[in-house]
């Protein structure tokens, strides 16, 4: 894989980080008005109607131009394996997410939601992924910096940290699928696969649990629909199409680990929230593990 195509995956996976950071302040006002399946549900539901028409676009483009190659029987049916496989771990990560959000602070929740930075690694050695020193001290430095972004309180455990902590571990899962499945799949039409099978596990749950009212889901338009559109159909596409070009899936969650960062800068930006020194320091250590992971490994003299 060329370095080009290396640093075009690492700008993907950024960008995915910069909507997933700013959808932390949808997510935040969505659950005003609905509950987590009903937030999450709607959002999978409106994702594929976004990347549908995508899709289609995208393919009459290719035809026009006649780089259109249409997928043979046996890559269809690895398209609708891997998205079955990743829609179920992402229904499982994301709602868990939203459900823990009830019980814990924003803070402690993006702090141990993003500890699948460490979660990842240590998953990649138990299927026999090498990770370099340097990628190892990238990990440590950019939760140091989770913690001074995001724990603000006393360290005590709740039942959200616990359901969060779960999260991580499912998000680890996640990542790990993407980077199986992504190298040998159209960004697009596996991600439609995904957001189908999240959205009508959730739905389905909504519907038993929860049964919203048409007048919350009117309530909660804007924040859902900035979710469905941007964070779902836009963010883990992107984050697929990221993952298929990016070196290994611990630098990749390294990278999309700035959903923290880029979420203090958008309660910045949006709810006048300034950040402390103490988060500012932060994003410093941050950036500077995402930096130090990047960095070209020395070659060795022959």
């Amino acid at each position: 894989m060329t370095k080009k195509k290396q640093l075009l995956g690492s700008l993907f996976l950024l960008l995915a980080a910069f909507v997933w950071g700013v959808a932390f302040v949808a997510q935040t006002e969505g659950m005003e008005y609905v509950g987590p399946f009903t937030f999450q549900g709607s959002r999978f539901v409106i994702a594929v109607i976004v990347l549908i028409p995508v899709m289609l676009i995208s393919d009459s483009i290719k035809k026009k131009q006649g780089a259109y190659i249409p997928l043979t029987k046996e890559q269809k049916s690895y398209h609708i394996k891997g998205g079955i496989i990743c829609g179920i771990v992402l229904t499982v990560a994301a709602n868990i997410q939203q459900i823990a959000l009830q019980y814990t602070t924003p803070g402690k929740g993006g702090f141990i939601t993003a500890m699948y930075i460490l979660f990842v690694p240590l998953a990649g050695i138990f299927l026999k992924k090498k990770v370099s020193v340097k990628v190892w001290l990238g990990v440590i430095i950019a939760v140091t910096g989770l913690y001074f972004l995001c724990i603000n309180e006393s360290l005590s455990v709740n039942k959200g940290d616990i359901l969060l902590l779960l999260c991580a571990i499912g998000f680890t899962f996640h990542i790990m699928v993407i980077d199986k499945f992504s190298p040998n799949c159209d960004g697009i039409r596996l991600s439609i696969v995904q957001f189908v099978t999240a959205g009508i596990i959730s739905v389905a749950i909504m519907l038993i649990v929860e049964k919203p009212q048409i007048s919350d889901l009117l309530s909660a338009w804007l924040p859902i629909a900035y979710a469905g559109a941007l964070s779902c159909a836009g963010g883990y596409t992107l984050q697929i199409i990221g993952q298929k070009y990016s070196t290994n899936p611990t630098v990749a969650s390294l990278l999309m680990s700035l959903e923290s960062v880029f979420s203090v800068l958008a309660q910045m930006v949006i709810l006048r929230n300034i950040p402390s020194s103490r988060e500012f320091i932060g994003c410093i250590l941050m950036f500077g593990a995402i930096v130090l992971a990047q960095l070209p490994d020395k070659k060795k003299n022959i």
